[in-house]
C-alpha cells in the first residue's frame, strides 16, 4: 500500500505562487509513475503533471505547461508541484496520485493511490 498527502494549498492571487507538496509513504518502487491532477467544481477530473518516482521524464498538461514544475525528492519521499503565474481557472482541489505502472498515464482512472486532495483558490 501506498499514502499519499498533500500540503500546501491556500489562497493565492492571480500572478502569484503556490508549491504543493505530496509525501508518500508506504511501499513504492522507482518505476512508479505519479502525478498531480485537479478538480474544479462541477468538473471533471483533469491531468496536470506526472514523473516517474525514480526522476527522468516529467510531463505537464498543455494548460499549466509553462507555469507549472512537477518535481520530486526521493530522499525525502515527497513531490511537488510548483505552482507559478497562477490564473483564476487554476482554482481546484488538487490530488496527488500514484500509478502501479512503468507507463505513463494521463488518464485518472488508472491510478492507484490517491491522496484526499489540497484547496487552491486563485483570486483575479
Amino acid at each position: 500500500q501506498v499514502q499519499l498527502v498533500e500540503s500546501g494549498g491556500g489562497l493565492a492571487q492571480a500572478g502569484g505562487s503556490l508549491r504543493l507538496s505530496c509525501a508518500v509513504s508506504g511501499r513504492t518502487f522507482s518505476s512508479y509513475i505519479v502525478g498531480w491532477f485537479r478538480q474544479a467544481s462541477g468538473k471533471e477530473r483533469e491531468f496536470v503533471a506526472n514523473i516517474r518516482w525514480s526522476g527522468g521524464s516529467s510531463f505537464h498538461s498543455d494548460s499549466v505547461k509553462g507555469r507549472f514544475i512537477i518535481s520530486r525528492d526521493n530522499a525525502k519521499n515527497t513531490m511537488y508541484l510548483q505552482m507559478n503565474s497562477l490564473k483564476p481557472e487554476d482554482t481546484a482541489v488538487y490530488y496527488c496520485a500514484a500509478r502501479r505502472a512503468y507507463l505513463f498515464s494521463t488518464n485518472s482512472r488508472e491510478y492507484d493511490y490517491w491522496g484526499q486532495g489540497t484547496q487552491v483558490t486563485v483570486s483575479s
